[in-house]
């Protein structure tokens, strides 16, 4: 999704393309936008010119749908989940558990970054490491 991302307004990208730069096996990539397709994030064209493209902005995909889509739900634990809540079988009181309580507030933490952050301002967040990475290199003085 980032590389489709960065590429957003060029057309489609050939899997292959994809399969090179992201250093995915372009068997598991194949399933893997199929996927994406069926839940409506990417479109595909056939042919020479074909590949995948993204269907919308990335300024408009959160990166905690993304997961929610390829990883199933935020919560670090079933307990703590608010689309697949399954109790804990040893579990004796689901309401005062402690472990659910903090698990609840670590997966409310997480959906709170993770929903408010799009794939747009991943790709920014991503170039501006890369720059600091740059401008942070050791300099070399020769004497």
């Amino acid at each position: 999704m980032l590389a489709l991302g960065y590429r957003y307004g060029d057309g489609p990208t050939p899997i292959a393309t994809l399969s090179k730069q992201e250093s995915i096996p372009i068997r598991f990539l194949e399933l893997i936008l199929l996927d994406l397709k069926g839940h409506g994030l990417l479109n595909s064209k056939k042919g020479p010119h074909g590949g995948y493209q993204l269907e919308c902005a990335p300024s408009k995909i959160t990166i905690g749908s993304l997961i929610r889509i390829m990883e199933g739900p935020l919560a670090p634990l079933p307990c703590a989940s608010e689309m697949a809540f399954k109790p804990c079988a040893e579990c004796i009181d689901v309401d005062s558990c402690g472990t659910r309580i903090i698990m609840r507030q670590v997966r409310d933490a997480t959906a709170e970054v993770l929903d408010r952050t799009s794939l747009a301002d991943l790709l920014r967040l991503m170039d501006a490491a890369r720059v600091r990475k740059i401008a942070h290199e050791p300099l070399m003085y020769y004497i």
